[in-house]
C-alpha cells in the first residue's frame, strides 16, 4: 500500500469503484496497461453490492444485449452459488438460476456474493502488478492543465492523501465528483425543456431536482421472535409524512404505481410456501412491486435443501423508502450529508414501522421477527454501505442522450441504431420521486444503442464518464442509470482510454474521424461489446 503523501503514476486513472469502474479497470488490464482504481467504501461494486440492489436488467439479458464481460460476472455470480451453497438438485442444474427468485430480477441474489465474483475476477491483474485498488478512499482534489486533467488526489479515511497522475482519468463516481472538482462542463438535475424539447422536462432549468436516494436494507423472518430496532430518532416525522402526491402517509402500504400514478396497495407476507422455482421474473410483463416480499428477494429458502435456511432474505428497496426532501448533489456538503442521514433515518423508520405497526394479513399489527441482516450488508448499523444513487452529475457531451432517442412513443417501436455505437441498452424510463416535488415518471421506451459522443466531454480532453456521468439528460437517465449499461460505459471508457494510449490520438477524434471509429468499433467487437440490437421478431 502506499504511504501518507505518495504519488501514484499509472496508465488509466479510474476514481470510483462501482460496476462502471470495474468494468473500466478490467478493460484497461486486459490490454496490458497500468491502472489505479479508487473506491470510497471497502466493496467493490456499487449499486450491486455497497448499494446492495440486485441488477435491474431487460427481458431479454439471458440471450442478447450485454457485453460478454457482463455475462461473465452474472455467470460467475451463479457459478458461486452453485459451488458453495447447498442448493437443491433441480435448482442447482438451472442455466438461469435466480437464487433469490425475486421478480425484479432473472438474478436476484447477495451483495457479498458479486463482491467475491468482483474481487476473483480482478485477482490475476493485481497479481500482476497491473493493478492498484485503493478502497475507503474519495476524490478530493483535481489537478488541471488547460483542457487536460493531470492528477486527482484521493484520501482514506485515516487522513492519507495520494495523488494519481495518469494520461487517462475516468470518472466513475457516484455522483460525478471529478466534474465538480476540476471544472468540467456539467449538467445537474432537470434540464430545461427548451433545451432538448423534451416532453417531460420542465419549464425552466431545475439544477436542484434529482431522483430520490435510498438507503437499502436486507432482512429475514423469524416467527417467535422480537428484533425489533430501537425507535429512531426521526421516527414521529417519517411516520407522520404525507406527500402531496402520495395516497397516504409515506409510512403504509399504499403508494402510486408507477406506471399509472394511482393508488394501489401493497402486501407484505413473510417466507411464502410458494415455489421459487415457479417464479417468472420479467418487469415488461409484470412490474411485480405490489407484493413486497417476493419483489427483490435475494435468497428463497425453498431453493436450498431443507433445513439450510430458516429464512428467505429479502432486500428493501420499496417506494416506502425513496427519500427525496433534499438533493444529494449539492454545492453545500453540508446539505448532502443531511440527506444522507435523512435518507438512513427514513429506512431506519421503516424498518421499525414494519416491525411495530405495520398491518399482517392475519389481522394484527408488526413483524417483530423481522431481522435486520447488517451481516447481508456488510454494515455496523445494518443498512446498505452506500446510498442508492440514481442520478449523478452528467457531462455536457457531443452528442447527449434525449428523450427522443429512448421513448417508445417519440422514437418508434424498433431500436434505435447509431453507427457510432458503443454499446447497448433497454430499460423503461423510470425516474423515481424527486426533490423538485415530481412524482413517478415510468413510459415506455425502446431499445437504445449508446454514441460514443455520449462519453466525450465538450472541452476536456482526457476525463471520460466510465458510468452515470455520460451524456443524457434528467430524462433520459431514467433508464441509462441500470447495472449492464453501467457497467458497458465503464467498459467502453476503459477500451477508448486504452485506444488513445496506442494510436496517440485524443478520444474525441473517435467521433471526428469514422475510420478512427471503425478502428475501435472492431476492437469492442473483439472484446465481445454487442454494439448494436439484433433484428427480431418484435420488441
Amino acid at each position: 500500500m502506499p504511504s501518507p503523501h505518495q504519488t501514484l503514476t499509472t496508465d488509466v486513472a479510474v476514481i470510483g469503484g462501482g460496476l462502471g469502474g470495474v468494468a473500466a479497470a478490467l478493460a484497461v488490464c486486459r490490454s496490458g496497461r497500468s491502472v489505479v482504481l479508487t473506491e470510497e467504501t471497502d466493496w467493490l461494486g456499487g449499486q450491486l453490492t455497497s448499494q446492495a440492489v440486485p441488477p435491474d436488467e431487460h427481458p431479454w439479458i439471458e440471450h442478447f444485449g450485454a457485453t460478454a464481460s457482463y455475462r461473465a460476472l452474472r455467470e460467475g455470480i451463479r457459478d458461486h452459488y452453485r459451488r458453495t451453497y447447498p442448493l437443491r438438485p433441480e435448482a442447482a442444474a438451472l442455466a438461469d438460476l435466480n437464487p433469490g427468485a425475486g421478480r425484479v430480477s432473472k438474478l436476484c441474489h447477495e451483495p457479498r456474493v458479486a463482491v467475491a465474483v468482483i474481487e476473483e475476477m480482478l485477482a490475476p491483474f493485481r497479481s500482476a502488478g497491473r493493478l492498484v485498488v485503493l478502497t475507503e478512499h474519495r476524490p478530493t482534489a483535481v489537478a488541471v492543465d488547460g483542457d487536460a486533467v493531470r492528477s486527482v488526489t484521493v484520501r482514506g479515511r485515516e487522513g492519507r492523501e495520494v495523488e494519481v497522475t495518469a494520461p487517462y482519468v475516468l470518472d466513475a463516481t457516484e455522483t460525478g465528483e471529478l466534474l465538480a472538482l476540476g471544472g468540467v462542463e456539467h449538467v445537474t438535475g432537470a434540464e430545461a425543456r427548451s433545451e432538448h424539447d423534451e416532453p417531460h422536462a420542465p419549464e425552466e432549468a431545475q439544477p436542484r431536482n434529482q431522483q430520490g436516494i435510498t438507503f437499502c436494507f436486507a432482512v429475514s423472518h423469524h416467527e417467535g421472535e422480537d428484533h425489533t430496532v430501537p425507535r429512531p430518532e426521526m421516527y414521529d416525522f417519517w411516520r407522520s409524512y404525507r406527500p402531496d402526491f402520495w395516497p397516504g402517509p409515506l409510512l403504509g402500504f399504499s403508494a402510486p404505481d408507477p406506471r399509472t400514478l394511482e393508488a394501489h396497495g401493497r402486501t407484505l407476507e413473510p417466507n411464502p410456501d410458494t415455489d421459487p422455482l415457479a417464479v417468472t421474473a420479467d418487469q415488461s410483463a409484470d412490474a411485480g412491486d405490489k407484493e413486497l416480499w417476493g419483489f427483490r428477494r435475494i435468497l428463497a429458502r425453498r431453493l436450498f435443501v431443507d433445513g439450510a435456511f430458516d429464512s428467505d432474505i429479502c432486500l428493501v428497496n420499496w417506494p416506502l423508502n425513496d427519500y427525496w426532501l433534499k438533493p444529494l448533489v449539492s454545492d453545500d456538503p453540508l446539505e448532502a450529508e443531511q440527506a444522507l442521514h435523512e435518507a438512513r433515518q427514513l429506512s431506519l423508520s421503516l424498518l421499525h414501522w414494519l416491525q411495530t405497526e405495520a398491518p399482517r394479513p392475519d389481522g394484527g399489527t408488526g413483524f417483530p421477527g423481522l431481522r435486520l441482516r447488517g451481516d447481508v450488508t456488510g454494515s455496523d448499523d445494518g443498512l446498505a454501505k452506500a446510498a442508492y444513487v440514481r442520478e449523478s452529475r452528467r457531462i455536457r457531451a457531443l452528442t447527449t442522450v434525449t428523450e427522443h432517442d429512448v421513448s417508445a412513443e417519440l422514437a418508434g417501436s424498433s431500436p434505435t441504431r447509431r453507427e457510432d455505437s458503443v454499446g447497448v441498452g433497454s430499460y423503461r424510463l423510470d425516474l423515481h420521486p424527486s426533490t423538485g416535488g415530481d412524482n413517478y415518471v415510468d413510459i415506455p421506451s425502446v431499445p437504445f444503442e449508446i454514441p460514443v459522443g455520449a462519453l466525450l466531454p465538450v472541452r476536456v480532453t482526457n476525463l471520460l464518464p466510465a458510468g452515470k456521468t455520460l451524456g443524457t439528460t434528467h430524462i433520459s437517465n431514467g433508464c441509462f442509470r441500470l447495472h449492464p449499461v453501467e457497467w458497458n460505459v465503464g467498459e467502453v471508457a476503459g477500451a477508448m482510454a486504452v485506444h488513445a494510449l496506442a494510436t496517440g490520438r485524443a478520444p474525441r477524434d473517435l467521433h471526428a474521424d469514422p475510420e478512427h471509429f471503425a478502428d475501435l468499433a472492431r476492437e469492442l467487437d473483439r472484446q465481445g461489446v454487442q454494439r448494436h440490437w439484433p433484428v427480431v421478431a418484435s420488441y
